[in-house]
């Protein structure tokens, strides 16, 4: 009975999100759910785990917290996100994509200080590829560490063309910030380029601290042994929490 399931999944959402009790600290853990039906969405075990799969898919991808029963169309979803995936390795691979430039401008004197790199995708036959579509796929493939590479790189060399008081300001993903070749990345592209270290600013948002504690601790202090200026960025918008501005060594939020 697809109303007792939905009744069901809801529960399940409900209870698991309740916040959790660490020690002093309460923790928040959401869910999302996925439900395929046999023998309307599949017969053998394969289709209907294959089927749910995507049902979970399109529950995260609707904003998490909820839950979607399988359809039909959702197969033509996963069939697009397959495609977008390989049109951006190709793009990654024979350097389709662009760093666009956004100043950030001192209201005292009206100064650039920053420029904030922003990746935009030109698909030769789509057009303009929002960032808010392929992003996620990048972070649910394997892409997302030579894509955030290839943007710590290029805004490095890029940087070294402005004037010494300009910094430059690059995003990084939660995905992409619990990767243990962060340090050697960043690292590889202010020696690359000649960068000085406290011309870059890597962007984080709330999201890395979802991560194990003492990793996250461990790269933050590899950050900021580097020299690199770290900001917090869309702060109260996500799992706002002053604990972590005590505990993490942010420069600007």
């Amino acid at each position: 009975d697809r109303g007792k399931l939905g009744e069901l999944a809801s529960k399940i959402i409900q209870i698991v999100s309740q916040p959790y009790a660490l020690d002093d600290k309460h923790a928040t853990i959401g869910t999302s759910v996925g439900i395929a039906i046999s023998p309307y969405d599949g017969i053998e075990k394969h289709d209907l785990v294959h089927n749910s799969d995507l049902a979970l898919y399109a529950a995260k991808n609707g904003g998490r917290g909820q839950f979607r029963f399988y359809s039909a169309d959702l197969k033509d979803e996963a069939e697009e996100r397959r495609i977008l995936e390989e049109g951006l390795r190709d793009a990654l691979a024979n350097e389709l994509l662009e760093l666009h430039y956004q100043p950030v401008v001192r209201t005292e004197d009206n100064m650039v200080v920053t420029f904030e790199a922003l990746i935009r995708w030109e698909h030769p036959e789509r057009g303009t590829i929002g960032p808010d579509v392929f992003i996620p796929i990048a972070e649910e493939s394997d892409l997302i560490n030579e894509l955030g590479a290839w943007a710590l790189n290029r805004a490095c060399q890029d940087a070294m063309a402005w004037p010494k008081s300009v910094r430059v300001a690059v995003n990084v993903s939660a995905a992409q910030f619990a990767h243990s070749d962060l340090i050697a990345i960043v690292t590889g592209a202010l020696e690359t380029s000649g960068l000085d270290a406290d011309r870059l600013e890597l962007e984080l948002t709330e999201s890395v601290f979802m991560g194990d504690g003492e990793t996250i601790d461990d790269i933050f202090r590899g950050l900021k042994d580097i020299g690199v200026r770290l900001a917090l960025d869309d702060f109260g918008t996500g799992y706002s929490s002053l604990t972590y501005l005590r505990s993490a060594p942010f420069d600007k939020i």
